[in-house]
């Protein structure tokens, strides 16, 4: 009986041995989570029909071992770009042709002119006064009186009969015109602004009885004063501008250095050489180098580096 027992245990002590080998050898052999699948990127997929997810350590979970992923299938996991469409540019607003711009921009370019600047011709600064277009007895709605040498930079708007009256729209613009102008060391003389419509037509009768003529035009049928409601004068849109030293206003004050600067910067300022040399034919009045009208700065520069007088400048919009 005592030698089955021992016979017994022998027995059992062996099994358990044998137990163990197989544990020990099982366990280092059996490949572990980290050596699965090393480099087999293929094996992986047919046997998991999924790509291998990795899982870093210190998220508490186990790292995929280093499997050698084609790059054909790590272009394939990558979401497709998705392509913006290219905004289509805002088409540009038409042009009615029948509408005054429109008209400008085709008559412009006709004569071979830049395109014009889209301005409302309708507005006040584009007023045409001349011998054939008569404003009557207009009067302006507000005056400002202005110190003729512009020692006196104030603007004054109650009468003052020492000082140059003008439409009150454009004092602020022929005060930084003068003194601009003074700025260069010229001397400036605002000589004539505002004429109401009895002032104009005394105006006119004097300067016809004193060159004897009766329809205020000379030899070659140009106006050398305007009947009453014909001037700009009584528009107060514009004023004459000479040399303080030089107030007779005659051709030879276009040789003053104040004239030169005055014609060269007016359109800075809104301003044009009314009636220049050359467009007498159709301006309807004699050369006068003196006379500047205000018609904002984008019409100004326009009619300047073109070479346009107003009639024909509204022209262009089939104005006149």
């Amino acid at each position: 009986m005592k030698a089955n027992r021992i016979v017994r245990i022998l027995i059992g002590l062996f099994v358990l041995a044998v137990f163990l080998c197989y544990a020990y050898v099982r366990a280092a052999y059996t490949p572990k989570s980290d050596d699965l699948y090393h480099g087999n990127y293929e094996q992986y997929l047919q046997e998991h029909g999924q790509a291998p997810v990795y899982v870093p350590e210190e998220t508490g979970g186990n790292q995929l071992p280093e499997i050698a992923v084609p790059q054909e299938a790590i272009t394939a996991a990558e979401p497709a770009a998705v392509e913006t469409p290219e905004q289509a540019p805002a088409p540009e607003p038409t042009v009615d042709p029948a509408s005054p711009y429109g008209q400008a921009l085709a008559n412009a370019a006709a004569r071979g002119l830049p395109a014009p600047p889209n301005v409302d011709v309708t507005s006040w600064e584009f007023v045409l006064v001349n011998g054939d277009h008569s404003i009557g007895d207009y009067a302006p709605e507000q005056l400002a009186y202005m110190n003729q040498t512009l020692s006196e930079t104030d603007i004054q708007y109650a009468y003052n009969g020492y000082r140059c009256p003008v439409d009150a729209r454009i004092a602020d613009a022929l005060l930084a015109f003068g003194l601009g102008c003074k700025a260069e060391g010229l001397s400036v003389y605002l000589s004539s602004g505002y004429r109401s419509y009895s002032d104009q037509a005394a105006n006119f009768q004097r300067i016809c009885q004193n060159n004897g003529i009766t329809d205020g035009k000379d030899a070659s049928g140009h106006y050398i004063t305007m009947p009453a409601g014909c001037s700009e004068h009584q528009l107060a849109l514009c004023c004459d501008i000479t040399d303080k030293y030089y107030e007779i206003k005659n051709s030879s004050i276009e040789q003053t250095s104040t004239y030169q600067w005055l014609v060269q910067h007016c359109a800075e300022y809104g301003f044009v050489h009314r009636f220049p040399s050359g467009k007498e034919d159709i301006t309807g009045v004699m050369y006068e180098p003196w006379h500047f009208r205000y018609v904002g700065q984008e019409a100004a520069a326009y009619m300047m580096a073109n070479d346009l007088c107003l009639e024909e400048f509204l022209a262009l919009y089939g104005v006149v």
